[in-house]
């Protein structure tokens, strides 16, 4: 079965759930996902029983979409997300982003957890993402290119737009919730970085690094789809402080940010 079939069957077993035109999509990162409780008339389901997704074997990844209302706006959360270093081809990775795009969304508010590279952040730390780098060496365009979804070679100066990072410090300064702003790099994992590594990072200029988030944005642009951004810094990446990282910590502090995660989100769904 083709990818453009898989796409289609997809596309159509999402359809039968919905009562409305999508306005949105919203990617919950680890420890994050709490939020799709604030839905109303919530629907939910398994990534396992969608056509072409895979499930997600991480902590804190639940693996459904949760479908409702919020602010006026009917929205779509995917609960966790299906990473490269899970063994999924690239092209699994971000199938979520090609269904959800092709549902007709505006808007994609992408979300992870991430280690803190700026030595002038914290654990707990929200920030806008202005840019990112892959250091991956993967990128999700690599193949023949389907002129219907998007362009063969795709500008990608304004990845995460720019009115939208706008939209986020002006809601986070309403609210009055600090925000951090910087740039995410992109390794596959799921080893953690070394210190040689996130000391290399900083020198790229990056602030924030993390596993995920930027083959989604890539396909996310490849479709048209306006992209916001934002990490939750759960952690100093390593090197920076003299301590081992483990992955409970991640979901400690993606667990202890949820109030002002939850009404910056809420306030910035309310914006669009």
């Amino acid at each position: 079965m083709t990818n453009r079939e898989n796409l289609r069957l997809a596309v159509d077993y999402i359809q039968d759930y919905l009562e409305a035109p999508v306005d949105l999509a919203l990617i919950l990162g680890s420890g994050l996902g709490d939020f799709a409780r604030q839905l109303d008339q919530a629907k939910s389901i398994s990534y396992q029983d969608i056509p072409g997704f895979s499930a997600s074997s991480v902590a804190g990844h639940s693996g459904e979409l949760v479908i409702g209302w919020l602010a006026g706006k009917y929205i779509i959360c995917m609960k966790g997300r299906i990473h490269y270093y899970e063994g999924h081809p690239m092209e699994d990775v971000v199938f979520p982003i090609r269904v959800l795009s092709s549902l007709g969304i505006d808007h994609l508010i992408v979300t992870n957890a991430a280690g803190g590279v700026n030595k002038a952040f914290k654990p707990g730390d929200l920030m806008v993402i202005g840019d990112h780098i892959n250091f991956s060496g993967k990128n999700p365009l690599i193949g023949p290119n389907d002129e219907d979804l998007g362009p063969r070679f795709l500008d990608m100066s304004y990845a995460y737009y720019r009115e939208g990072q706008e939209l986020i410090k002006r809601v986070g300064e309403d609210l009055g919730i600090p925000l951090q702003e910087g740039t995410y790099i992109y390794f596959t994992g799921p080893s953690y970085e070394t210190p040689a590594e996130v000391k290399m990072a900083g020198l790229l200029g990056a602030d924030a690094v993390g596993m995920s988030t930027v083959p989604e944005v890539i396909v996310a642009n490849h479709q048209g789809v306006k992209v916001l951004g934002i990490s939750c810094i759960t952690n100093m990446a390593a090197g920076i402080l003299d301590q081992p990282l483990n992955h409970e910590e991640v979901m400690e502090v993606g667990a202890s940010i949820q109030k002002d995660f939850t009404k910056l989100i809420k306030g910035i769904i309310q914006e669009l």
